[in-house]
């Protein structure tokens, strides 16, 4: 059998959001959002996909790797979670925290995922899009048994996409309004 081409692409957006400007991803899986929930919180689930914790989220706080060589422990804050709706988190301390969402939704056994990360710059999402693609296909192709993507599709494959993507204004952004 020969190999099947995966045709990768960019599926992030902008939206602003009352403490700037993120780049956000939505995918659908045909799961119960419990299901969902377990394999993005999970550590032994998630090492399938992006890394894993130590610590007990109860406290507040983990200590956070993602699975790369060259990947070391960072302190992650949790600042809000509703299990298994969502959660809001620091990665990192101080002025080099990267700050990530996950909210959940069901409806009719399926279950969106819509993942965000705050911007220090417009120009960030050149690293950062490429990245959640990549990390997202990733959750995707563990969830279904298929095989994981290749780093080499996305980056530098999404970079000149993601380099071109238009940044709305605040007044053009309807989450902005929300503050969500």
């Amino acid at each position: 059998m020969g190999a099947t081409m995966t045709i990768t692409r960019a599926t992030g957006h902008y939206v602003h959001k009352g403490d700037g400007l993120y780049l956000q991803f939505d995918r659908l899986f045909h799961s119960p959002i419990e299901d969902v929930w377990y394999s993005l919180t999970n550590p032994t689930a998630m090492l399938a996909w992006i890394g894993t914790y130590t610590g007990n989220p109860s406290t507040g706080a983990v200590r956070f790797r993602m699975s790369s060589e060259d990947a070391e422990w960072q302190n992650t804050s949790i600042l809000e979670c509703d299990a298994p709706h969502g959660f809001h988190a620091d990665i990192g301390e101080g002025e080099d925290a990267v700050r990530v969402f996950c909210h959940l939704r069901e409806a009719g056994g399926m279950t969106t995922l819509t993942l965000g990360q705050r911007l220090r710059t417009p120009a960030d999402a050149t690293s950062i899009g490429p990245g959640w693609d990549y990390f997202l296909d990733r959750l995707a192709a563990a969830r279904s048994g298929s095989e994981m993507p290749e780093w080499s599709a996305y980056d530098p494959g999404l970079v000149d996409t993601y380099r071109a993507l238009h940044v709305p204004t605040s007044a053009q952004a309807p989450d902005a309004a929300r503050g969500r």
